[in-house]
């Protein structure tokens, strides 16, 4: 069997800041709202005092994804539809990072929250 080494370049993240549930709420055209970016990337959301992740996912549009999916439930999102009902979300924030590479950076967090809770973040099902 031959071996052959492959070189995986280093992905690095220029996350957002964490941004709180509620001001995801508010649409960003008319002012006010925050305004997430169209591009694929990854998103992490957690209770604003704690650094466990209710969930961590990947998106192909993270507009569309984390507003309209996660937070509205205007399109389906499994973790949404579990964290709204469930959830006290003005105490939820979330964050993002643009990347071409969001299925390999989705699973490398879910590695690492694992590696540091004993699992996966409570809302995500399988990485």
């Amino acid at each position: 069997m031959e071996k052959e080494e492959v070189t995986i370049p280093k992905i690095l993240l220029t996350w957002s800041k964490w941004v709180a549930w509620d001001d995801l709420k508010v649409d960003a055209r008319y002012g006010g709202g925050v305004r997430v970016p169209t591009e694929p990337g990854v998103y992490e959301v957690k209770h604003k005092n704690e650094e466990k992740r209710l969930t961590i996912g990947k998106a192909s549009d993270l507009r569309m994804r984390v507003k309209q999916g996660l937070v509205k439930g205007k399109v389906p999102h499994s973790a949404g539809e579990r964290i709204r009902p469930n959830e006290n979300v003005s105490i939820i924030v979330t964050r993002w990072a643009v990347t071409d590479r969001p299925a390999a950076v989705e699973e490398e967090l879910h590695k690492r929250h694992v590696a540091r809770f004993s699992g996966l973040p409570k809302y995500t099902e399988h990485t």
